[in-house]
C-alpha cells in the first residue's frame, strides 16, 4: 500500500530532503514496506516512488527500519524543578523520540513552570499528565528520597483544581496522574481517597487517567465488590503502568504466578497497560510468563528519569528491544510507541503515523544483530540477539542529532539496583552474580 495525497500542493520539482530505501512500518497506515518519504517544509508529502521529485538532501535508510517519530508516554522532565527530572532533547529526541508526556511531574500549582520552561523550550514536543496532586513531584517519596510523598495530605489532592488546570491548557495537558504506592500516602491512609479523586478529575475533565500502582493497599485482586480496585475500577482508555514490575501489587498472583483475572478483565475492557520501565519497574521474570499468555503491552514507554537514563532504561529503542527479545511481533513494538499512544490521548491527527499533511516527524532504527546482555531493574540479566539502535531523527522535518547511552550495559548500575533483589516476589531462582 503506498499514500499519496494528490491534493496537496506543492513544487512537483523540488522538495526538501527524502528519505529513501528504507522499510517503512506505520501501523496506523497498515504500511509494512520499501519505499521512499518525501518531506517539503516540514511536512510528509507522500509515500511512494517518488522519482519525480528532485531533493535537496536525500537520506538512504537502505536496511534501516523508518517508523513514525517515537512516542514515549512515560518519563520525567520537568527538569531542575524536581529530583527526577531530565532534559528532554538530550534523552528522548537524540534517540529517536519526538513526543514525550511527562507523567505527572508537575500539579495544578506548579504546571506553569512546566509550560514555559519545558513544554515551550524543548525542541522534543513535550505534552503532561497531570498529578492530581498539585504540588506534583516537587519533592518527597521517590522523588528525592525523603520519607513520605505527594499523597500524605489530601488538602493537596483538589478535583477543582486538577480539572481546572487541565482545561485551561488542554492544547498540552492529554490526561491526569496518580502514584499509589502506601509509602507516599500516610501509610496508605489516603490512597483510596486519592484514586476516587483522581477518577473523578479525570472523568470531569473528559481525560484518561494513568495509574502508576505498586506496593500499594488497593488491590490488584479484588473479591470484595465494595472496594476499589487497580486496574478493575479503570475505565476503558485509562493507562496501568509500571505493568511488569515484580512487588507487591504485581499483576501476578505470587503464588501461582499466573495473571490476575481482574487484569484479564480490565484489558478486556480496554484498559491500556503500559511499560513505564523506571528503575524499579520492569521484571524480566514478570515480563516472560506474561509474554507466555501472550499478555504484552499496549504502550511501551520508559518512565525516564535521573535515576535510570543511565540504566537499566538508558532509552525507548532499548525499552522496545526488551519486548523484541519476549516474542512482541516488531510491528506491534512499533505500534506501540507509535499509534496506539497517540490515539490514546487523542493526538493520531497530529502524531503517530506517516500520513502525508501531518508534520515530518520521522524516526530510522536500525536492528542491530549482535548479542548483549541486559539487565532488568533488579539486575537480572538476559542475553538479547537483537538490539534497536536509532540512526536518524526528523521533528517537523527538522533532522536532530542521535548519541548513545554511555557506557552501555553500565555495570555500575546494575551493582546499584540489584540491592532490590530481596524486596521482589516475581524473580528467578538464583540471585544475579555481577561483576
Amino acid at each position: 500500500m503506498f499514500i499519496d495525497n494528490k491534493n496537496l500542493h506543492y513544487n512537483m520539482s523540488h522538495i526538501d530532503f527524502m528519505v529513501k530505501n528504507g522499510r517503512i512500518i506505520d501501523p496506523a497506515n497498515g504500511l509494512d514496506t520499501v519505499a521512499d518519504i518525501a518531506v517539503n517544509n516540514g511536512t510528509i508529502l507522500s509515500i511512494g516512488n517518488n522519482a519525480h521529485f528532485l531533493a535537496k538532501e536525500t537520506f538512504d535508510a537502505g536496511g534501516c527500519l523508518v517508523t513514525p517519530g517515537l512516542i514515549d508516554c512515560h518519563v520525567h522532565c520537568y527538569q531542575y524543578a524536581t529530583p527526577l527530572g531530565i532534559n528532554p532533547d538530550e534523552h528522548c529526541l537524540s534517540r529517536g523520540v519526538t513526543t514525550v508526556i511527562d507523567a505527572g511531574s508537575a500539579g495544578s500549582s506548579t504546571f506553569q513552570g512546566l509550560r514555559k520552561y519545558v513544554i515551550e523550550k524543548c525542541k522534543t514536543r513535550v505534552l503532561s499528565f497531570l498529578h492530581i496532586a498539585q504540588h506534583g513531584l516537587a519533592a518527597a517519596g521517590c522523588a528525592s528520597g525523603a520519607p513520605g510523598g505527594e499523597l500524605d495530605s489530601l488538602n493537596a489532592v483538589s478535583v477543582e483544581e486538577c480539572t481546572k488546570c487541565v482545561m485551561e491548557n488542554r492544547d498540552v495537558v492529554v490526561g491526569i496522574k496518580i502514584r499509589l504506592s502506601d509509602s507516599i500516602a500516610d501509610g496508605g491512609k489516603n490512597e483510596m481517597e486519592a484514586y476516587r479523586r483522581a477518577i473523578r478529575a479525570s472523568e470531569k475533565a473528559g481525560v484518561p487517567l494513568m495509574v502508576h500502582h505498586s506496593m500499594s493497599v488497593v488491590q490488584t485482586q479484588v473479591d470484595n465488590g465494595s472496594e476499589l480496585g487497580c486496574p478493575r475500577d479503570l475505565r476503558a482508555g485509562d493507562l496501568y503502568t509500571h505493568t511488569f514490575h515484580p512487588y507487591r501489587s504485581c499483576i501476578l498472583d505470587p503464588s501461582t504466578r499466573t495473571i490476575h483475572q481482574d487484569v484479564l478483565n480490565a484489558r478486556e475492557k480496554r484498559v491500556l497497560f503500559d511499560v513505564g520501565h523506571g528503575q524499579g519497574s520492569f521484571g524480566w521474570t514478570v515480563a516472560e510468563i506474561c509474554a507466555q499468555c501472550n499478555f504484552y503491552p499496549d504502550t511501551i514507554s520508559t518512565d525516564l528519569h535521573t535515576g535510570n537514563h543511565v540504566g537499566p532504561a538508558y532509552d525507548l529503542p532499548t525499552v522496545m528491544s526488551k519486548f523484541l527479545h519476549l516474542g512482541m511481533p516488531l510491528t506491534e513494538v512499533i505500534r506501540a510507541v507509535t499509534s496506539t499512544p497517540a490515539k490514546a490521548i487523542g493526538w493520531e491527527s497530529k502524531i503517530g503515523s506517516l500520513t502525508p499533511g501531518k508534520e515530518a516527524d520521522i524516526t530510522v532504527l536500525k536492528l542491530m544483530e549482535d548479542p548483549i546482555m541486559l539487565e532488568d531493574c533488579q539486575s537480572q540479566v538476559r542475553v538479547l540477539d537483537k538490539v534497536l539502535k536509532p540512526v536518524a531523527v526528523w521533528k517537523a522535518g527538522d533532522l536532530h542529532r542521535i548519541t548513545e547511552p554511555s557506557p552501555f550495559p553500565n555495570l555500575d548500575a546494575m551493582k546499584l539496583n540489584s540491592r532490590e533483589w530481596d524486596k521482589i516476589l516475581i524473580k528467578d531462582k538464583i540471585r544475579p552474580e555481577l561483576l
